[in-house]
């Protein structure tokens, strides 16, 4: 079973650099491909590690192979996403950062064009969210998750307040105070 030992550093080294470049590809893709796959970004993750599958692993077929390289994918995971939850600098690289899409009933094109977000995506969002139109939306911010938070104007006119108590508890623990 062990017989291929030898070939155990280089299918850890091969599998962590297919990790890691597949990490940065979907950086680069963008966060709404992470939430809202298409069939075409189906495809595309079903063909990418049918194709990357050899490149980590080479010629070794064996039972241990695969599984020195699934553990291997297994412990980066681990140790990167312990990195990115202790370094905001390194979170943003890898994770991006939140990005508002409508403020205050205006879409902010922009921001739109750079995430690759079209006003149709925009608008069935905000139809998710149980509103008309953009014009009911106080704020909508594309998540690093690839989801779309939308927060509604009160009947008013007034913004509500809808904050996470998981976000408030980070925030009182980053400014020195005990979270409640």
């Amino acid at each position: 079973m062990f017989d291929s030992v030898s070939a155990f550093p280089e299918i850890i080294l091969r599998s962590a650099v297919v990790y890691l470049m597949i990490i940065v590809g979907f950086r680069f893709a963008g966060k709404r491909h992470i939430s809202q796959l298409s069939l075409i970004d189906f495809a595309l993750i079903l063909l990418v590690s049918n194709a990357v599958q050899n490149a980590m692993v080479g010629n070794d077929s064996s039972l241990t192979g695969g599984l020195v390289a699934a553990l291997t994918l297994l412990i980066i995971n681990i140790v990167l996403t312990r990195f990115v939850f202790k370094s905001n600098r390194l979170s943003r690289a890898l994770q991006g950062e939140p990005r508002i899409l409508i403020l205050n009933g205006h879409t902010l094109e922009h921001n739109m064009d750079l995430e690759e977000i079209s006003m149709n995506e925009i608008e069935e969002s905000v139809r998710e969210h149980g509103l008309e139109n953009v014009e009911a939306v106080k704020i909508a911010v594309l998540e690093l998750d690839g989801s779309i938070s939308v927060v509604p104007f009160e009947a008013s006119g007034k913004s509500t307040s809808h904050r996470s108590t998981n976000v408030q508890k980070r925030r009182r623990t980053r400014r020195g105070l005990k979270p409640s």
